[in-house]
């Protein structure tokens, strides 16, 4: 499978993603970051991604062909991230057919009701076991 970590800003919480998914996933699948702009492409290199990507058009052609992208819930939601998120990189991640599994995070404007208050790292850890998860049951079929 192919799983997509998006980022923005600095890159911190693709990076933490980074290091948690090359633990818990096989080799087999690839793992692919992909950062709105150098800085957070450079902190998800530093969590140990080998095939990364920056920029919009990274964004939308990656997303064509994942079946998995991880990331803050700003990712779906035009202009979040200080409006590095462009409309155009949230449209090509909210069509894609991938599974989106979204960390849900009380910025951006957005607030997700229901949601308990869990510190981020608890969180992204829920958001990698989600991934294995997804992988477990798919690669069964």
């Amino acid at each position: 499978m192919v799983i997509m970590v998006v980022d923005g800003q600095g890159g911190g919480i693709g990076k933490a993603l980074i290091e948690r998914l090359k633990n818990a996933v096989g080799a087999e699948h690839e793992l692919i970051a992909v950062g709105t702009n150098a800085m957070a492409t450079m902190g998800m290199m530093k969590g140990g991604a080998k095939n990364i990507a920056t920029g919009e058009n990274a964004v939308i052609y990656n997303a064509k062909r994942a079946d998995i992208i991880v990331g803050s819930i700003g990712i779906i939601s035009a202009n979040a991230m200080l409006g590095e998120l462009s409309p155009a990189m949230a449209a090509a991640i909210g069509e894609s057919d991938a599974v989106k599994i979204l960390i849900p995070l009380n910025r951006c404007g957005l607030r997700v009701a229901g949601v308990a208050t869990d510190s981020l790292p608890a969180m992204m850890d829920d958001a990698v076991r989600m991934v294995v998860d997804y992988i477990n049951k798919n690669s069964e079929n």
